[in-house]
């Protein structure tokens, strides 16, 4: 369990405050619409009105208390750029800040963030990777090379195990579960048995996955 300190309550704080609350931490969500307070309010630990880009509002809160600080601010880059630097001179331990463009980025991460997020460039990578494909249900990049695919079970792998398709060796993939229905078989052995019914959670480069999705 975390604090988490959200600045910022357009849709993706919002969506961040939620998911953060959802995960058992405790949540503290920061906007200057009180409207936005109210609607956030029955879904974090607490809430308050008040400025990120203004000094005594964040030593007020004590952001040092916090596991993560996330700037949220989308709409206007300096309010972000300022509540960044901001967070860090208070003593914010992890500052997550959005950025919409490479650029940004590189002001946020000169300016105190420890890490940047492309909310609507990783979201439109992973829909694109998803829908491209006929065998692809879900996608999750992590570096420039690999990447974490849930695919079907190939059906010409139907009662055979995973030593008996030598999947590391041939197709240059690990296998990290199994996917039957709503339930997840993790890390499964050599010796599992294939069914093509159920899906499976692999990580393997990009340019591997194509040996096993048509």
């Amino acid at each position: 369990m975390k604090s988490v300190l959200i600045i910022g309550l357009g849709r993706f704080g919002m969506y961040m405050a939620k998911k953060f609350t959802e995960l058992g931490n405790h949540v503290m969500a920061l906007d200057t619409d009180e409207e936005k307070i109210n609607e956030i309010l029955p879904y974090v630990t607490s809430a308050q009105i008040g400025d990120g880009t203004k000094s005594a509002v964040l030593d007020s809160i004590g952001v040092d208390n916090f596991d993560i600080c996330v700037v949220c601010v989308g709409e206007n880059f300096q309010s972000s750029l300022e509540t960044t630097s901001l967070l860090k001179e208070a003593g914010a331990k992890f500052v997550l800040s959005r950025a919409s463009t490479e650029i940004q980025a590189k002001f946020l991460l000169r300016n105190g963030a420890d890490e940047v997020v492309f909310a609507e460039k990783e979201m439109a990578e992973r829909l694109a990777v998803k829908y491209s494909a006929n065998n692809i249900f879900d996608y999750i990049q992590l570096t420039s090379e690999y990447a974490i695919y849930e695919i079907p079970t190939p059906k010409s792998w139907e009662g055979k195990t995973i030593r008996d398709k030598g999947v590391r060796v041939k197709y240059n993939l690990n296998i990290l579960a199994i996917k039957r229905g709503g339930n997840l078989i993790p890390l499964p052995s050599p010796d599992y048995m294939f069914n093509s019914a159920e899906r499976l959670i692999v990580m393997c480069k990009k340019t591997d996955i194509d040996k096993i999705v048509h």
